[in-house]
């Protein structure tokens, strides 16, 4: 199956909003197997609309629009898709009170508008929406059997629980058998060093797996196909086992959305507690954690230490030291991780330190450097960062990402891979680090 996502409003097309949901569409439309070749933004007007579903209809066999399902006047998806698959409109009054009671929920009254939207297909199927006002809805093409069109609303909010409670069953159930899928997400290691590491287990045809990069971590999607889900899970696992034994600990989780949640679920199975200290990120790694429901049960400081007379003060950094490496050396990442566990009573302390840009950049200390510790009883772990050329916004994320899994490793006693390693009572010296660049 042929499938072509089909963004509607002028708000798309002038930058005002992004179109996350093109993202969210593609991924989840690739882990049923459907083969997505075309993306189209198309703004609320009606003829350009009908250009571009008559073009959509021409080369493709689902076509998937969000937006243009509201109570205004531009928003005419539905009685534009509607005349191209050959059906027609109903009022449906049951939609009607859907909408009614959406309004009356928050004590309000429906304005009249808001009931064009209880115009639902003839011959086709209506998605309800238990979270807004719209509809979504399926068209068949009265011309063309298998072609099919589906419309969701443009609010993500609304839009995905409605796809994925109503659309992807249907959609999972049009094909043969059932269709597993399950991701891997991976830490520390780049995309094209992890294609090195599992070329061959990329090769498959049944089940797939497929490397999708993000800032600092790369996500695995291993799609199955069988007769049932039993099997096709199964499918999944053992392929998912043999990437697990290449690429080891690397692998932080194989259900967990994020690696925050994984953090604070392994300091919490683990008994440990973390505090953090924080200057390029400005609390990025703190807010993060904090974002995870129950992190409070194992995530009690986190200090955002921007000025160096602020890490002197509530870090104990040493003045000397600052006036001799900078802030932005190993030797002050290791004293704000060493200074705010102890501050904290935290079993494990994190430090961040860089220059994430524009400016403030030197020869010897340019933008896009970043030192990251993290310290428990017996050792400080130390790693360099040079990420020159990258935004401000990238250089925080990966610094953040990668303190995130180093607290991670440091909860369950992993190895700190391209980390200097020193003894808590030991000197850190910037020379250890002169060779490093990663």
């Amino acid at each position: 199956m042929i499938a072509e996502i089909i963004a509607v409003g002028t708000e798309l097309l002038l930058g005002d909003i992004v179109n996350t949901n093109a993202q969210f569409l593609s991924r989840e439309l690739a882990a049923l197997g459907i083969n997505v070749y075309y993306q189209t933004v198309v703004g609320d007007n009606p003829a350009r609309l009908e250009a571009a579903v008559r073009a959509a209809m021409a080369r493709s066999d689902l076509l998937v629009f969000t937006g243009g399902l509201g109570p205004t006047d531009d928003d005419v998806t539905k009685q534009t898709v509607a005349r191209a698959f050959g059906d027609e409109l109903r009022y449906d009054e049951s939609v009607e009170a859907d909408i009614e009671r959406f309004f009356a929920a928050g004590g309000r009254t429906t304005p009249e508008n808001n009931k064009k939207q209880a115009y639902v297909p003839v011959r086709g199927r209506t998605l309800r929406n238990h979270n807004g006002t719209a509809p979504g809805m399926i068209f068949e093409d009265a011309k063309k059997p298998g072609r099919r069109a589906v419309l969701l609303p443009g609010p993500p909010g609304e839009m995905r629980p409605m796809f994925l409670e109503q659309v992807r069953p249907w959609l999972a159930s049009l094909g043969e058998g059932a269709l597993h899928s399950i991701s891997l997400r991976v830490a520390g290691v780049g995309e094209s060093h992890l294609e090195g590491r599992v070329a061959a287990l990329l090769q498959g045809d049944n089940p797939t797996a497929a490397l999708y990069a993000k800032n600092g971590e790369v996500v695995v999607r291993i799609t199955a196909r069988a007769e049932n889900d039993e099997k096709a899970r199964a499918m999944c696992e053992n392929l998912a086992q043999r990437f697990c034994d290449v690429l080891g600990d690397a692998v932080y989780t194989q259900s967990e959305p994020s690696l925050e949640h994984t953090l604070v679920r392994v300091l919490r199975e683990n008994g440990k507690t973390l505090a953090t200290a924080e200057s390029c990120t400005g609390g990025l790694v703190s807010q993060r954690i904090t974002g995870v429901p129950g992190a409070s049960e194992v995530f009690g400081c986190g200090v955002c230490t921007y000025a160096n007379e602020a890490k002197t003060r509530f870090l104990g950094v040493p003045a000397e030291m600052l006036a001799q490496h900078g802030a932005v050396s190993p030797e002050v990442a290791a004293a704000m991780a060493r200074g705010v566990r102890e501050a904290a009573g935290a079993d494990i302390g994190v430090g961040v330190t860089g220059i994430a840009g524009p400016g403030g950049g030197t020869k010897e200390k340019p933008v896009g450097l970043v030192y990251i510790a993290a310290a428990d009883e017996t050792a400080v772990y130390v790693h360099r960062m040079l990420m020159e050329r990258r935004t401000r916004e990238t250089v925080r994320d990966f610094a953040a990402q990668r303190a995130l899994d180093m607290a991670r490793r440091a909860a369950l006693g992993l190895p700190q891979p391209l980390c200097q390693r020193f003894a808590n009572g030991q000197p850190v010296h910037f020379e250890a680090f002169r060779a490093q660049d990663v």
